[in-house]
């Protein structure tokens, strides 16, 4: 068991993709089944295309953002849920003047990233 305040857990800044950071809030070593990552994507930023071999159930948790999944274009907001299978490609785009935040589980197996473009 642990109990953590999510202000002393590091933001790290994603190498891909503009304005976006990630928190680890339970990582693989804590958790034996699954991971919680949280996400923000500031305005005017976006996560690129790409494909992870793991599947991702995500949270939205503020502002709102055009999620591209597989050959579907959405728009999610605060307070949706999203699921992504392993394997299908998916980006973000933060839409308006808010940052886009949201959770991301994920199983705690080998996760391996590739870039679609």
């Amino acid at each position: 068991m642990s109990i953590k305040s999510i202000n002393d857990i590091p933001i790290e800044e994603l190498p891909v993709g503009r304005g976006t950071s990630k928190q680890v809030l339970i990582s693989t070593d804590e958790g034996p089944n699954f991971a919680m990552r949280r996400f923000i994507i500031e305005p005017d930023g976006f996560m690129p295309l790409h494909r992870n071999s793991v599947e991702h159930e995500q949270f939205c948790l503020a502002g709102s953002a055009e999620v591209v999944i597989g050959d579907k274009n959405r728009i999610v907001k605060k307070n949706d849920i999203v699921f992504i299978p392993s394997g299908v490609p998916h980006s973000y785009k933060t839409l308006g003047q808010e940052s886009f935040e949201f959770l991301c589980m994920v199983p705690n197996h080998e996760d391996i990233i590739e870039l679609d473009e």
